[in-house]
Parts: C-alpha cells; structure tokens; sequence
C-alpha cells in the first residue's frame, strides 16, 4: 500500500491533469490542484490559477503550504496553438504558449521549490512531450517551448541540494482536447486520460531524489 502524500497538480481543469489530480485523490492522497477554468474536482482541493501569472501562482502556493508541504509537485498546465507554419502565428500565439508551457512550469517551480528544499525531499515533475524530444510541422512553437521544458529542467537538477528532484516527463499521446486540435478524430486511436492514470498514476508515485535529472516517459 503506498503511503499517502501531498501532492500538487497544475493544469487540472481538464485532460490529464484533471484525470491524474482525481485518481490521485480517489487513492487517498492529499491534493491540491489549479487550472485556469472553474472546475469541480471531487477530493480535491482545487483554485482557479493562471500559472503564467506569478502573482496568481505565488498566492496560491502560499496558501497550499500553509496547509502543508508537498511531496511531489507536478507541473502539467499547457496550451497549444492552432496547427500553422511559424509565420502565420499571431504575436499572441507565441507569447500564450511559451508564457503558460515554459513560464508556467518555472513560475510554479520558483514558488514551490523552496519548501521542499527546507524540508529537505520532494519532487517536482514538469510535463514535456515527445515533442519536446522530437519536432513537428505546424508545431514549431509548442515544440520549442517543451525543449525548453527539458533544458530547464536538466540545468534545475544541477542546482538542487541532495534528497530533492526535478524531472522531465513524457507523458505519451493521450486523446484529449489539445490532441485533437493537432490530430482531428485520428485521436480517439490513443487512450483517454481516464486510461492513462492507470499506468501514470504509480508512475508518478514511484519518483523519487534518485531520478534527480532524468528525462523519463510514462
């Protein structure tokens, strides 16, 4: 049986980290989650978050550790933009992606890392992709901003004190909304959100400081 945790999840009004917050819970984990929409998540201790906004993130986190430090923290908010060349994204395309999938994951990096370097353990995940590792047409700017997910990551793991971990997670290709936008109905071959948990959820639980830097895949 594993023991029960304080875990945060960013990202969880819909997808995957919806799905992953609520089976985390329905596990008899602590959680508290955000997403930039209202959403009733059932167990969980949910706010309604913009993770590209610091002031938005640095309340939030404030009251999460007030309530208590987490154990695992994991990063999964981002967006994509509308199938398209580079040079027909608007200015504000680009700014939204890299501001919520780069900017989100280390704005909730600064503000949750110091806790779990004061007590001394504690991972923090950040959601990459395979495009993060791999590149696209039409997705040259999603692709950048989780190769950046990855750099942060690799360079944040060399800062850390022992006993606490940053890594990069795949999470596979799920049939979710942003799935579709790229993929149209060709989606549905993959599994929901709702299947994914099952081999996620452990998964997540079994990270560790060991995997201190690692880039792994669900």
């Amino acid at each position: 049986m594993v023991e029960s945790r304080t875990i945060v999840v960013t990202g969880a009004s819909r997808g995957i980290g919806r799905a992953l917050a609520l089976d985390l819970a329905e596990g008899g984990h602590r959680v508290f989650a955000c997403g930039r929409s209202a959403a009733e998540l059932p167990g969980v201790t949910y706010a309604r978050v913009d993770v590209s906004d610091d002031d938005a993130v640095r309340a939030w986190s404030e009251e999460v550790l007030r309530a208590d430090t987490p154990n695992l923290v994991i990063a999964s908010a981002g967006v994509m933009h509308r199938n398209a060349p580079l040079w027909e994204l608007a200015d504000e395309e680009v700014a939204r992606v890299l501001d919520v999938n780069v900017r989100g994951v280390a704005t909730t990096a600064r503000h949750f890392l110091p806790a779990l370097i004061n007590a001394g353990a504690g991972v923090l995940a950040n959601l990459s992709s395979g495009w993060g590792r791999s590149t696209s047409p039409e997705g040259s700017i999603y692709c950048a901003s989780k190769w950046a997910v990855e750099g942060l990551t690799q360079a944040l793991a060399a800062e850390l004190p022992s006993g606490v971990a940053a890594v990069a997670v795949n999470p596979g290709i799920i049939d979710t909304e942003m799935l579709r936008s790229c993929f149209g109905g060709a989606a549905g071959s993959y599994p929901t959100p709702q299947e994914w948990v099952r081999d996620a959820t452990p998964f997540f639980l079994g990270l560790s400081a060991k995997d201190n830097g690692r880039a792994l895949t669900v």
